[in-house]
């Protein structure tokens, strides 16, 4: 994240408000209401649901737990929450 200088976007009257309560320290802003799920930006919820999604169809198609479990590299337990999921 790139930080940038509130005296250099914000209005005077703005940046005199703000410097009452967190002068000459770093603060977070949040974007709107326009956040994204995780994963959504660098594609990892995609990435899991589609691995997911082979794990069941190996699954149903008949490879074992313990099979899957060592082919994906997750445990057993894992590989049963997302079979029945």
């Amino acid at each position: 994240m790139k930080y940038k200088n509130a005296a250099d976007i914000l209005p005077d009257a703005l940046l005199k408000e703000l410097q009452k309560y967190v002068s000459g320290e770093a603060l977070y802003v949040p974007a709107g209401n326009q956040r994204k799920k995780w994963g959504d930006q660098n594609g990892a919820r995609q990435f899991y649901q589609q691995r997911n999604e082979d794990i069941r169809r190996q699954f149903f198609a008949g490879a074992g737990l313990e099979e899957l479990a060592e082919s994906y590299g997750l445990s057993p337990d894992t590989i049963r929450k997302i079979v029945y999921q």
